[in-house]
């Protein structure tokens, strides 16, 4: 593939209508360059006969783009490549996804029109664009239009899967430039793809974009902890390295003696995956054991792949003592997203527990690339998982009762859901998310069954709906003709499946009812020869207080209300009632708060809006902070990097204020929580108290210490005057002579 020169582009863009002005020769040289790098990742990859396509799509992407740059200052030219050079070279797509990605501002700018990039690129590429278009931007400030979104996501996945694939790549490139963004929008972007894109990705099996993604979050949401993993990450390097040689060198020469043809390698852990496992088992990052995981990818025949990684399981097990707990079998049973692969934990060197994944190479690719190796191995059975996961997608779309929230949290709970196996009678296998219950599974089976379903047996032993199933339940529903869904069913299940098949029956049982009512009701009023039947509607709803006359007919149908005493209030009207007065709710207008250069000024003076400091991440002066508008609790001060961020961004972005403390020093003070531990000395809570009270002179609520084979542990409560006050007190109590650790509560 020759690569344009300069003066081609120039060429171009003199013949193109929608030039402003050429590129500075400076710009043009670095443009080339980015578009040869490019082209290499391509080799191999596009054909030569769409070799002509791609040229012609990067000089029209080029000219169109002339004169356009990104919140960054750089040329947005430069970002169309990035994604084009994602989409081949860490996805493996081809020469329509290249063009696709290169041209996917089009129709959004109004550069171009769908006929124009059909009658230039072909209907696929025509698809995709529109597709991308459709899920352009996504707006959390205004949750409906973010549901449309997403649903548009959902479509568009339906057409053509390159669209979301194409959708991913756009958000890696962007999350790799972030660094040179405002602080505020790399918060806001990271919030977005922890919140979406990262489990987006993990649901199509694109692994390594996702850990990718998950870093690149965590450097602006959490940079502290980030920069103190990638520190430590680095000075164990060495360490880490011998010990991996020293597990390798007995399995490496074993498999050869064997035969095998394989590459064998070190992989370490992301550093946001390092950082969710030690706050989930509340360590350090030198008690993390598995900070690795040994892969070994063989070059093994299709026909012989599931042999040939048992066999290397053996080997495996015969050096080292497995754990049998930790054995995962994703090969025998791939996962939804295509993922096939041999997990086993082992007892290492040193007593350590060692993780090792065992695949061929084609199952590496698909591990690596997940959806995007659709194309490549189509027709195997990793297809069918595909088909599937995409199965489940279009069943969420068909769920459209949820609320917009509703709808974007139950679509986010799908991506990144575990999976469990559940076994039929006959020995059929079912594939249901964690937590999945008998009512799901019956579901699952067939929407019939499951509105009938009165319970099962799972395992031989009587189990009512509403039992959790685990991993390998052999279950047989057991089915009533008189059963129905009832309103609490929807606590019970946790599938979309079952979710909207039950909405779906509620709906109908729900017509029924009003149909019933409405019978009923014209039935008396022709008894009582009332001929303005609308009228006499709005009477019984006045006296009522009903908002709606479907309400009205479903409690006529229920029994709820005795219609023999509408015929007189009809008949013979009483006084009108005044209508009582609307409650108002007490709502925040978040446009209407002072502010300071578009932020919340907080300090010990603002007195004009009802605020405080939220009780999940007690923020203190000096941290990064944002406010939060509560329906009746005024405004919540939250720190960037609190637990309930992402969520509370994506679900309601649109009461999200940008807030900052005042500049001078705050007078007030800021309750924090101090998590203490080391040797149970004596005299060492009075040091611990002297550092506190006496050297720095920190008020403190209260401490509370547990001592147990001569270590102890505690908890104090202190109100401090900044983080800087704080930073100075931990540093200090980490000082005393044993104390092990002072660290601030999360």
């Amino acid at each position: 593939m020759k690569p344009l020169t300069g003066f081609l582009i120039y060429s171009y863009i003199y013949q193109n209508p929608y030039r402003v002005e050429k590129y500075t020769e400076i710009e043009s040289s670095k443009i080339v360059n980015s578009y040869r790098g490019l082209l290499r990742a391509a080799r191999g990859i596009v054909s030569k006969e769409n070799q002509k396509q791609v040229r012609k799509a990067f000089n029209l992407a080029a000219g169109l783009n002339r004169g356009i740059r990104r919140e960054s200052g750089a040329l947005n030219i430069f970002h169309l490549i990035g994604v084009a050079r994602v989409c081949v070279e860490e996805m493996g797509l081809g020469s329509t996804s290249i063009i696709s990605a290169l041209l996917h501002e089009t129709l959004k700018r109004g550069q171009l029109t769908r006929p124009q990039i059909e009658k230039q690129f072909g209907t696929n590429v025509e698809i995709i664009v529109e597709g991308l278009t459709k899920i352009s931007e996504l707006d959390p400030k205004n949750p409906k239009k973010q549901a449309e979104n997403f649903r548009d996501l959902l479509l568009s996945i339906s057409k053509d899967v390159r669209v979301i694939l194409i959708k991913i790549a756009e958000r890696q490139e962007t999350m790799r430039s972030l660094s040179s963004m405002p602080n505020d929008i790399q918060i806001k972007q990271s919030l977005i793809t922890f919140y979406l894109y990262a489990p987006l990705a993990h649901r199509l099996g694109l692994y390594r974009i996702k850990s990718e993604m998950e870093d690149l979050a965590m450097k602006y949401t959490n940079p502290d902890e980030y920069k103190t993993i990638i520190k430590k990450l680095k000075n164990t390097t060495a360490k880490r390295n011998k010990f991996i040689k020293e597990f390798i060198d007995p399995i490496q020469e074993s498999l050869t003696v064997k035969g095998f043809d394989f590459d064998i390698k070190g992989r370490t852990k992301s550093v946001y995956s390092i950082w969710k496992k030690m706050q989930k088992q509340n360590v350090e990052f030198e008690e993390v054991y598995d900070l690795f995981a040994i892969r070994i990818i063989l070059n093994s025949p299709m026909e012989r792949e599931k042999s040939d990684c048992w066999q290397i399981y053996s080997i495996i097990t015969d050096k080292y003592t497995p754990n049998p707990e930790r054995l995962r079998d994703w090969i025998s049973v791939p996962k939804n997203n295509g993922y096939e692969s041999l997990h086993t934990t082992v007892v290492g060197p040193e007593g350590r527990f060692v993780e090792v994944q065992i695949r061929t190479n084609r199952m590496d690719l698909i591990a690596e690339n997940g959806l995007a190796a659709h194309w490549k191995y189509k027709g195997i059975k990793q297809e069918q998982n595909i088909d599937t996961w995409l199965t489940g997608v279009r069943e969420i779309l068909e769920n459209n009762d949820n609320s917009p929230e509703e709808f974007v949290e139950e679509f986010k709970a799908n991506l990144y859901t575990k999976e469990i196996f559940i076994f039929t009678p006959n020995g059929d296998l079912k594939k249901l998310p964690t937590g999945a219950t008998v009512l799901d599974f019956a579901f699952d089976i067939h929407s019939d069954i499951g509105c009938q379903c009165v319970g099962a047996k799972v395992n031989n032993s009587n189990a009512s709906i509403r039992q959790v199933l685990k991993n390998g339940d052999i279950v047989e529903v057991i089915t009533s003709k008189n059963q129905k869904p009832k309103e609490d069913w929807l606590s019970v299940v946790t599938t979309s499946k079952a979710k909207g098949r039950i909405k779906q029956s509620l709906r109908e049982e729900k017509n029924k009812e009003i149909l019933q009512g409405k019978e009923i009701i014209y039935r008396r009023f022709k008894n009582w020869k009332i001929t303005d039947n609308e009228e006499a509607l709005k009477i019984i709803q006045k006296h009522l207080k009903i908002k709606s006359q479907p309400e009205m007919f479903s409690l006529i149908a229920n029994e709820k209300v005795d219609i023999s005493s509408f015929k007189s209030l009809i008949l013979h009207p009483e006084k009108k009632e005044a209508p009582p007065a609307e409650e108002k709710t007490k709502i925040i207008d978040s446009k209407r708060i002072q502010t300071s250069d578009d932020f919340l000024v907080i300090d010990e003076k603002f007195v004009n809006i009802e605020y405080k400091l939220a009780k999940c991440c007690n923020p203190i002066f000096g941290d990064n902070i944002f406010g939060f508008v509560t329906i009746s609790e005024g405004i919540k001060i939250h720190r960037t990097n609190c637990p309930n961020a992402p969520q509370l961004n994506a679900r309601w972005g649109y009461r999200i204020v940008k807030a900052k403390w005042k500049e001078s020093k705050a007078t007030t003070s800021f309750q924090t929580t101090i998590k203490i531990s080391g040797f149970d000395e004596l005299g060492i809570v009075n040091r611990i108290s002297e550092v506190i009270s006496t050297d720095l002179k920190v008020n403190m609520r209260s401490i509370a210490i547990n001592s147990k084979d001569g270590l102890f542990e505690g908890r104090i409560q202190v109100f401090v005057s900044d983080i800087k006050n704080l930073e100075m007190l931990l540093y200090k109590l980490n000082k005393i002579k044993g104390v092990q650790k002072a660290v601030r509560m999360k």
